[in-house]
C-alpha cells in the first residue's frame, strides 16, 4: 500500500488531483489508515486511475467517466470515445466558423466597401454524367471530408473520372447546419454502386447565372452580393433552386489561397412578361 504522496509520484498525479478523484468518486482510496487518517492506495488501482486521465483529456466530464468506468467491458467506453470525438470534432468546424467570420468582418471593415468586381455570365449547363455523393453535412465546412470520402471511393473502385467536378447545393435557402449536398465527379462509364454513392445523369439547365471568384474562399459572401445587384437590375430573371459551385483551383491543387479559384453558379428562369393596357 502506497500513502497518497508516495502514489503520486508513481502515477505522476497530483495530491490535490488524487483528493479530487476521491471527493467525486472517481478514485476512493484502497484503505483509509485509522489512526493518521491518511489515504492508502494500492497498485492496483493505477488501470482505472489511467482510464480516468484519458476519459478527462477526451473531454469527460465526472458523470460521464462514472458511467464508463462502471461498465462492464471496454465497448462501452469505445463508443463513448467515438461519440465524444464527434462531438469535439462538430465543435472544432463550428469554431473554424466563427474564426472565418470574425477574419470576413474585418475584411469587410478594413476595406470599408466591396471593392472586388464580379462579372456575371449567362450560360447554359448540358447535363452530365456523374458518380455522385449526396449526403447531408453539419455545415457547409464540412464539404472538404466529403470529397476525400467521394476520392477514396472512386480509387477503391479503380473509378475513372474526369477533373470536372461539381458541387450541388439542394436546399431552397441558405443553411446555417445540415447542409444537403451532392457531391459529382464527370465520368464516362457506370462503376458498382453503394449507397449513398451512385451514378446519374444530372439535370441541364438551359439559364445558369455564373461567376469567377478569385483568392480565398471569404470572397464567396461578395460575389453573392454582386449576383444580387445583378438579379436587382435584370428583373427578367429570378432565381432556381439548387446553386451550384466548381472549386477549379483549392487546397488540393494550390498552396496559396489567394490563388484560389472558384465558379459560383445560380440556376435562373425567365419571369413570365405581363401585358399593358
Amino acid at each position: 500500500m502506497f500513502r497518497i504522496g508516495e502514489f503520486s509520484k508513481l502515477t505522476q498525479v497530483s495530491v490535490r488531483m488524487l483528493r479530487y478523484y476521491d471527493e467525486t468518486g472517481l478514485l476512493k482510496p484502497e484503505a483509509v489508515d485509522s489512526w493518521t487518517g491518511y489515504r492508502m492506495y494500492s497498485a492496483e488501482q493505477i488501470p482505472r486511475l489511467n482510464k480516468i486521465i484519458y476519459l478527462r483529456d477526451s473531454g469527460f466530464n465526472v458523470s460521464e467517466i462514472i458511467a464508463a468506468l462502471n461498465s462492464e467491458n471496454d465497448s462501452f467506453i469505445i463508443e463513448q470515445l467515438d461519440r465524444k470525438y464527434k462531438e469535439i470534432k462538430f465543435n472544432i468546424q463550428a469554431e473554424q466558423e466563427k474564426l472565418m467570420k470574425i477574419e470576413l468582418a474585418k475584411k469587410e471593415l478594413l476595406s470599408g466597401k466591396n471593392e472586388i468586381h464580379y462579372n456575371v455570365t449567362i450560360k447554359a449547363i448540358p447535363d452530365y454524367y456523374v458518380l455522385s455523393l449526396r449526403k447531408v453535412i453539419p455545415s457547409y465546412y464540412a464539404e472538404g471530408e466529403l470529397w476525400q470520402e467521394l476520392s477514396e471511393y472512386a480509387e477503391q473502385h479503380n473509378i475513372v473520372h474526369s477533373n470536372d467536378t461539381f458541387s450541388i447545393y439542394h436546399d431552397a435557402d441558405y443553411k446555417e447546419e445540415n447542409v444537403d449536398v451532392e457531391l459529382c465527379a464527370v465520368v464516362n462509364k457506370a462503376g458498382p454502386e453503394e449507397p449513398p454513392f451512385q451514378f446519374r445523369h444530372t439535370d441541364p439547365v438551359p439559364v445558369m447565372a455564373c461567376t469567377m471568384v478569385y483568392g480565398d474562399f471569404s470572397n464567396i459572401a461578395s460575389a453573392y452580393l454582386t449576383f444580387a445587384e445583378w438579379l436587382q437590375n435584370n428583373s427578367q430573371y429570378k432565381m432556381k433552386e439548387g446553386s451550384r459551385q466548381i472549386v477549379h483551383r483549392g487546397p488540393w491543387n494550390e498552396e496559396d489561397p489567394q490563388k484560389y479559384l472558384t465558379e459560383i453558379q445560380i440556376p435562373l428562369q425567365k419571369t413570365a412578361k405581363t401585358s399593358c393596357r
